[in-house]
């Protein structure tokens, strides 16, 4: 599969499971270590291993990326996304961050989060907001390209308890917000793109 000939720029992937993010910018960071010598691409995986299947869906996805994009280096940071960023951001590098849902995941529904009491709760969606926002400026302040992977879950019916609605709200509030900072933002369905915003001319 051959990306189209567009310039590389910050890019929002989103679509449902298996849709073909992840491939996509994948491709996104072939091509850019094509085009030139000094062009480098690192991905933030915010993957945890927390059974023997997502162990083993982790490992199947390194091993796929090493053989489809030998050049991609993989940094695992599940939680300190902006600091990440920051960090590896060059004008020369593209940024892949696989994926926002599950860096979403990791703040607000922790380990043991059922049996927080409400002032827990609270506390810990004014650390989620400023952890955005700080995510936020530092793709705002990348010298280079930051490709960005996502879910789209918000197409469904509105699901039935409490914690999972308000997840769904946060991750719907969250794609918007990444969705007007990326120049590009791409819609993949069945391993289609579907391009929603291109960058201005």
């Amino acid at each position: 599969m051959t990306m189209p000939h567009a310039a590389i720029t910050t890019e929002f992937i989103l679509g449902g499971q298996k849709s073909g993010k992840s491939r996509r910018a994948e491709l996104l960071a072939r091509d850019w270590l094509a085009q030139a010598g000094d062009h480098r691409a690192v991905l933030i995986a915010t993957a945890e291993a927390w059974d023997d299947e997502m162990r083993e869906r982790i490992a199947r996805h390194q091993r796929d990326r090493a053989l489809r994009v030998p050049g991609l280096r993989t940094i695992e940071e599940p939680r300190d996304l902006a600091a990440a960023v920051a960090r590896h951001s060059a004008a020369h590098t593209l940024v892949v961050v696989d994926c926002l849902t599950l860096w979403l995941t990791h703040w607000t529904m922790p380990f043991g989060v059922e049996t927080m009491n409400i002032e827990q709760k609270q506390a810990l969606a004014h650390i989620w907001q400023a952890q955005a926002a700080m995510f936020l400026e530092a793709i705002r302040q990348s010298p280079g390209p930051v490709v960005l992977v996502g879910n789209e879950i918000g197409l469904g019916v509105i699901p039935m308890g409490r914690e999972v609605r308000a997840f769904v709200d946060a991750l719907g509030t969250l794609n918007q917000q990444v969705a007007q900072l990326c120049p590009r933002v791409t819609l993949m369905a069945a391993g289609l793109p579907l391009i929603l915003k291109e960058p201005r001319p």
